[in-house]
This record gives structure tokens, sequence and C-alpha cells, in this order.
């Protein structure tokens, strides 16, 4: 199986390379300047500047791409939908690194994470950044795509455990009644996810065990 990941060398990007390549996976990372991933294989191009050809013959191509200012929110749309331009029509699979904000809370489906009183002002840009660009993504049939949150609590140096909890489009608790996970279980969800294919246009969301 070939995977690209993109963004590879940010913390989770790197996390991912690593746990794809201990499965014995033909990875390669895709990066703006010198690789620092486990990747052997290197794309050295900008996520903007990714033509058709360069995506061309992955099975999957795996979205780590993450902004933080506020200059640089309106990216999450603008790169999932690049990427998705750059696949439409093709068997390439693209499963995108989400958050956890879009999440919902009830049954019905009409509040979610970033809407409750005590979500953090200072993460309400980024999650509905994220959330604007699942929203986008959702319209798109033309790609194979999987959009994959985490735990509310994401913790980039959390243990890594070897466990999680697959759940869906609603915030799930573990039997602690928690909604965390590390960066590192993340990972191999992540790639067990690249592995399985098994929700394709869908959103999916996973829990430390």
């Amino acid at each position: 199986m070939k995977i690209a990941v993109v963004c590879a060398n940010g913390k989770e990007g790197r996390l991912i390379v690593a746990e794809a390549v201990k499965r014995g996976l033909d990875v390669t990372a895709v990066v703006r300047s010198e690789n620092k991933s486990a990747a052997k294989q290197v794309i050295q191009k900008d996520l903007f500047d990714l033509t058709a050809a360069d995506l061309a013959g992955f099975d999957v191509v795996i979205d780590a791409f993450g902004a933080w200012t506020p200059q640089t929110l309106p990216q999450h749309s603008t790169s999932v939908k690049h990427l998705c331009d750059v696949l439409s029509g093709t068997k390439t699979r693209l499963l995108v690194v989400g958050g956890a904000g879009s999440l919902y809370v009830n049954p019905e489906h009409t509040a979610q994470v970033m809407d409750g009183a005590d979500f953090p002002d200072a993460f309400k840009p980024l999650a509905s950044s994220m959330g604007k660009a699942l929203e986008e993504l959702r319209t798109r049939t033309d790609v194979k795509w999987t959009y994959v949150s985490p735990a509310a609590d994401f913790q980039a140096d959390g243990a890594k455990t070897g466990t999680y909890l697959l759940g869906g489009e609603e915030l799930t608790l573990n039997a602690k009644g928690e909604s965390v996970i590390s960066y590192a279980d993340y990972a191999i969800a992540m790639v067990d996810e690249a592995v399985n294919g098994n929700h394709i246009l869908q959103r999916i969301s996973v829990v430390a065990g």
C-alpha cells in the first residue's frame, strides 16, 4: 500500500508516518522543507502546489495540515479543497486529520462541542474554521474522503497506549467518562483507517480506550 502524508513534518504528521513505516507500508512524506519524518521517500513541495501528477499512484493521501493564526485559519478550507480538486475522480482515498469542536453532543445533531458554554473562547476560531472545512468536505462526492476527529482533549505529548475506541459523529466518552486521546494513539487509528478503508464519505472519531 502506498501512502502519502501531507505536512509530514508536523507533530501529528511525523507520528502518522512513523506508525505507517513501522507497519511496513510504502510511505512518502510531503513537506515544504527538509524532511524530518521517518519516511525515506519525499515530495518537497507546498501543499497548495501539489498536482494530480504528484499524487498519482497513491492508495491513500493523509492530510495532516494545521493552521493556528487568525490569518491562516481559512486555509483549513482552502487546503482541503485543493487536495479534493487534485484527487477528484481518482481511486485515491483522502484521510483528513480533523478537529473535535464539530462533534455533536446530542442525538439530533443540532448542538456541537464548540457550542458549549465551557468551550474555551481561545479555541473557537480554530474549531469554527475546521468545522467549516468539514461541512465543505461533505459536499464532495467526487473524492473518497474520510474525516477523522480526535477526542475533545487531544494530547500532543500523551502516552501511547496502543488502544482506542472508534466513534462516529457524536462525542464519545470512554469507560472513565473521558473524551481524551494522545497524538500517538490517534496516529494508530489513522493508519488503521488508511489500511482498512471502512468509512468512505464519513466522519469518524476516536477516543482513548
